[in-house]
């Protein structure tokens, strides 16, 4: 299917996103309209479901750009929103409406100069990936080297500029109120833009191709900056298989376990020894092989930590709340910044509790991410933190790397020794165990 450019102005977006809206409502409001209607007519409640997620669907893949960054997302809430909705969202993480290949080699030549066809030996028109602010094509260098080239869409930038400031407009009672405070927007907003960069992105991966070098079973592809500019991005191509395809083929326990530990190392090796991670942990940016080894692409959102994240996840390991006043004063500060009372913060220690049992039960077992446990937490965790207004902006990327990684774990259905991984990651002398 091909998609017109996201490009139809600020007003018309806006219309769209505003009929999108409309839609949602009407449907929640048609959906229990049927339930006193049909009673219990299970058929035609999930036609009527998978009618409306269709629909959703469709407009979002359209919009591109923020409006369908927050599809992705929410196919990641897989224990807060219906099954139909969750399957028609997760085809925006690789398989979105593309361009027309005219207007694809037009954006090509834009960037440049010249078309995909003086440029490499081979080029492939059709997409094999679209997402949210690009399309991505098989093409070989004229040297024979595979790469994948990922072009963008024409004024994607401008498109979730507009976006995210009707999003502003919309969530001002919000604002106001402070369950979203301006920071989290404006730190949503920093990591949206700076993924229309591409180069940018590129030296994202240059650096984590360098840093993570020490884990030999992970790839990360080499940038080729001859063909590459703030609108195309060539890279190497990284073998392997999405966890959809990966997971049809049945892999054994023992597999899957293997990549569920390896994903967490992955996670916890960049929030301590780098100090910043992936954080678009979405199923199309993970590819799996075999023998266990892990491609990881998409580096457009990487989020840099500014504060002791290590230091927290030492005091959630040590319960080191229960111990006194001051090590729960210190651990809530560690979690919720400066800018959140105390008073406040505290009512969000329970929930805590319960993340960190699951995540680190003690004794070192090991935690089945087959069941949505974690899952149903974290969600809690989200809209607890919204509701007390306790929002860190500093968290808002790490929720959603959070929410991306804890999501495809359960789809791995992999068990791991999180407490385990995390020892052998966290080697600073006098690290709590």
């Amino acid at each position: 299917m091909v998609n017109k450019p996201p490009q139809a102005g600020a007003f018309g977006r806006a219309l769209r996103l505003g009929r999108l809206g409309f839609t949602l409502t009407g449907s929640y409001l048609g959906y229990h309209a049927q339930n006193l209607l049909l009673g219990q007519d299970e058929s035609r409640k999930r036609r009527f479901r998978k009618s409306s997620s269709q629909r959703m669907r469709e407009e979002l893949g359209s919009l591109k750009g923020a409006a369908m960054k927050l599809g992705q997302i929410l196919s990641l809430q897989t224990q807060t929103l219906p099954d139909e909705l969750i399957q028609e969202l997760a085809s925006l993480q690789m398989h979105a409406p593309g361009m027309h290949p005219t207007l694809a080699r037009a954006q090509f030549k834009a960037a440049l100069g010249k078309y995909p066809e003086e440029v490499f030996r081979q080029f492939q028109e059709e997409p094999f990936a679209a997402a949210s602010l690009g399309q991505v094509h098989r093409a070989l260098t004229r040297h024979g080297e595979k790469v994948a080239v990922k072009i963008q869409y024409p004024a994607i930038r401008a498109a979730i500029e507009n976006d995210l400031k009707l999003f502003r407009s919309v969530a001002l009672p919000a604002r106001a109120s402070g369950h979203l405070p301006k920071g989290v927007f404006d730190e949503v907003e920093r990591g949206f833009l700076e993924e229309t960069d591409y180069i940018h992105e590129g030296k994202n991966l240059e650096y984590f191709g360098a840093a993570l070098a020490q884990l030999p079973w992970v790839a990360v592809p080499k940038v080729y900056w001859d063909t590459t500019t703030d609108r195309v991005l060539t890279m190497s191509f990284i073998e392997g298989e999405t966890a959809e395809i990966f997971l049809e083929r049945k892999p054994a326990a023992t597999l899957r376990n293997l990549l569920g530990t390896r994903l967490v190392q992955l996670y916890y090796y960049q929030i301590h020894r780098l100090g910043r991670v992936h954080a678009d942990h979405h199923p199309g940016n993970y590819l799996f092989q075999p023998d266990g080894r892990i491609g990881m692409v998409d580096f457009g959102c990487v989020k840099k930590l500014n504060f002791d994240i290590s230091a927290l996840i030492r005091a959630c390991i040590a319960r080191s709340w229960r111990r006194g006043n001051k090590e729960m004063r210190e651990t809530l500060a560690l979690m919720f910044g400066p800018g959140i009372p105390h008073a406040r913060a505290k009512k969000m220690l329970p929930t805590l509790e319960r993340m960190v049992n699951l995540l680190y039960p003690e004794g070192n077992p090991e935690v089945d991410f087959g069941k949505p446990d974690v899952l149903k937490v974290l969600a809690e965790a989200m809209r607890r933190a919204v509701q007390d207004k306790s929002s860190n902006p500093e968290f808002a990327f790490i929720t959603r790397a959070d929410l991306g990684l804890f999501s495809l774990l359960h789809r791995l259905g992999a068990r791991v020794k999180v407490r385990e991984v995390w020892k052998k990651v966290d080697v600073r002398p006098g690290a709590t165990e």
